[in-house]
């Protein structure tokens, strides 16, 4: 199975569930992706959350409900995961401009607004009509000495990259000349998961170091194995990343046929990085699962 059928299998199995809780974990689960890496492919696909998605395709269902059937609007709240009528009602105005009652009265006349279920042919123009292609790179072991925080991401309902990560690089920055060993010329942020079933990312703000003799306080060693990986080039303002990393979980990695292999996403920052700047180049990597057939260069 692929990515493709597999984010289908996800949404098919909400279709089916949609009366019922739902959980990310749960429908990751279903699509045997992480819970991370399956929320960042299912948003950059659909522009939502997996959350916002659940929602939007239950108040669709309660259209039907309205028009189809002589349903009282309490069960029909009740059904689409609402407590109250009123509840329910506050939220139907918000996404469509009049109350359910309204809505039901307009019989036929009634705009019928409906969330469209994400279909292969979306997913075939998403992964076919787009060509940028990384560079498939090995890296050796390395090691790293970076100060630490935990997140949640721009795919997560809570993020909150904005508040934890320039604060993070600032304070890096400021120690940099007390890193013994230090390799000179480039910064590091290293993502990665902190429990397979959460959200919660790790990031390191983190410099390359030869070896590690002495500890410093508030920084920690980070060793990362040899890696092969798929690495991006993006080009533009610093905080429009977030782009390039969707396009690479939602389009390049769903028809590459290669696999994440759920180590530490790597951000290499240089001499041509720009704090606030369209001229600004970040290097993205994703580690990839080892082939036999691979023919990558090796960095250092």
């Amino acid at each position: 199975m692929n990515y493709r059928q597999q984010i289908q299998s996800a949404i098919d199995y909400i279709e089916e569930h949609l009366h019922e809780e739902l959980t990310t974990a749960q429908v990751a689960s279903v699509a045997a992706i992480s819970q991370w890496h399956f929320q960042r492919i299912f948003k950059a696909l659909t522009k939502e959350t997996l959350k916002t998605y659940i929602r939007c395709r239950r108040m669709s269902h309660t259209l039907d409900r309205l028009l189809g059937s002589d349903a009282r609007i309490i069960d029909i709240a009740m059904d689409a995961g609402y407590e109250t009528q009123e509840s329910f009602t506050r939220a139907f105005k918000q996404m469509f401009g009049m109350t359910p009652n309204r809505y039901r009265k307009m019989g036929e006349n009634a705009l019928f607004l409906k969330k469209l279920k994400l279909e292969g042919d979306y997913m075939d123009h998403i992964n076919q009509n787009l060509t940028l292609e990384p560079k498939i790179v090995r890296m050796e072991a390395k090691r790293y000495l970076g100060m630490r925080t935990s997140f949640y991401g721009p795919e997560s309902e809570k993020n909150n990259i904005g508040d934890k990560l320039p604060v993070l690089w600032q304070n890096a920055l400021e120690r940099m000349e007390e890193i013994e060993h230090l390799v000179p010329g480039m910064g590091y942020g290293i993502v990665r998961q902190t429990r397979e079933r959460t959200d919660l990312l790790e990031y390191f703000a983190a410099f390359e170091v030869t070896h590690l003799e002495n500890p410093l306080e508030g920084f920690e060693l980070v060793e990362l194995p040899a890696t092969t990986y798929a690495l991006f080039t993006h080009r533009g303002y610093p905080r429009s990343l977030n782009h390039t990393v969707n396009y690479i979980y939602a389009n390049w990695l769903l028809r590459s046929g290669r696999r994440h292999s759920y180590a530490a996403d790597l951000e290499f920052y240089g001499s041509e990085y720009r704090p606030d700047s369209d001229k600004s180049v970040i290097h993205y990597a994703i580690p990839l699962v080892e082939e036999e057939t691979d023919t990558s260069e090796a960095t250092s």
